[in-house]
């Protein structure tokens, strides 16, 4: 790979990935060095193959955050965490008519997937069957939409609680890398939401499962949270740009470039080449006038506003995407690849390797 120039290497990374072939990790850590003079090419490889399983459809989500603030755990990067003094809205637990509401509107406005969300550590059998009741008077009225739910680690049967509600989705990020958790976060493990995103998958929920860059990890950490995130084979891959709320241990940190964002979309399509890549929190305030750009790397982004701080306004996300020549996804159009990803593995061990055989 080192005696490639990157043209070739990105011609090669852009062909694996059409391919749906796994690009591996070298590769991926050439494409977030890749230089400024490099970018549009970046984005014209990885844009070939947002367009291969996803066409010029973007898929439209929106979050109802069930109740805000209050949360006991610590993560650096939340504007929720214990000990915040971000100025953010704190309220309990809103009932079920108007999540509802909520959800109907941002229906009406074109998403596809409505996404309940309550922080804390995660939720007791109480808040489970709240949650059961809000999808079930959402499904009530639109039997289409897809629900995702997202209230941290779940215990045991809790899963298949969601699902016999029909519950769709379940969100649980891993944010960054095993080796660089500890330094964001020190109440719950790497490992702890790894098993969450596993028991929700085996419960029947559509694994949905993700990051937060822009803390100071370094690429490196990145490129390791996308393999971790591959191993756990996640049907939807929300990338999140850290929003800097101030009072938050992050709060100082404006490390992101527009440049560096897309760059880091396109690393994220080429790992996932048939994977629903969603443009998640901070794009506005990160991508800024460079956001259609982003349109043709990820094929899903977020509605409207975010758990604690504002989005553009719906109606601008909506023209934007028109603007950029792309159309919002319908209920009757299959956000996910028609290809079997988790029954064709592709073998990278025994005959052939240095690694053991299945045995």
């Amino acid at each position: 790979m080192i005696d490639k120039t990157f043209d070739e290497l990105l011609s090669a990374i852009t062909t694996k990935a059409l391919r749906g072939d796994p690009v591996d990790r070298d590769e991926l850590l050439a494409v977030l060095a890749s230089t400024d003079d490099d970018l549009l090419d970046v984005i014209a490889g990885a844009g070939r193959v947002r367009r291969m399983f996803f066409g010029r459809r973007v898929k439209l989500n929106y979050l109802v955050n069930m109740k805000s603030g209050m949360c006991p755990e610590d993560c650096g990067y939340c504007s929720q965490r214990l000990g915040s003094t971000a100025e953010i809205l704190k309220y309990s637990w809103i009932d079920t008519d108007e999540a509802a509401q909520h959800a109907r509107s941002a229906i009406n406005a074109g998403a596809k997937r409505v996404c309940l969300v309550a922080a804390g550590r995660g939720p007791g059998d109480r808040d489970i069957e709240r949650i059961a009741e809000t999808v079930a008077v959402i499904k009530g009225s639109a039997p289409q939409v897809e629900v995702c739910v997202c209230l941290g680690l779940l215990k045991q049967g809790q899963a298949d609680r969601l699902r016999q509600a029909g519950t769709d989705a379940y969100n649980h990020n891993l944010n960054t890398s095993a080796g660089n958790y500890a330094r964001i976060c020190s109440t719950h493990t790497f490992s702890d939401r790894a098993d969450t995103v596993a028991a929700a998958k085996a419960a029947g929920l559509s694994p949905c499962s993700g990051a937060i860059v822009g803390m100071g990890e370094s690429d490196e950490d990145i490129v390791d949270v996308v393999l971790a995130l591959r191993e756990l084979r996640p049907d939807s891959v929300p990338v999140n740009f850290l929003i800097p709320f101030q009072g938050t241990p992050l709060g100082g940190h404006w490390e992101l470039t527009p440049q560096r964002c897309l760059r880091i979309l396109a690393m994220f399509r080429f790992a996932f080449p048939d994977v629903e890549v969603r443009v998640a929190g901070g794009r506005e305030i990160h991508l800024r006038t460079l956001q259609p750009l982003a349109l043709h790397l990820a094929n899903s982004i977020f509605l409207g506003d975010y758990l604690t701080s504002q989005g553009q306004p719906g109606r601008a996300d909506r023209e934007m995407i028109a603007d950029a020549g792309f159309v919002i996804e319908g209920f009757d159009q299959p956000t996910q690849s028609a290809r079997p990803r988790d029954l064709v593995i592709t073998r990278h061990r025994g005959a052939g390797t240095t690694a053991p055989a299945n045995t």
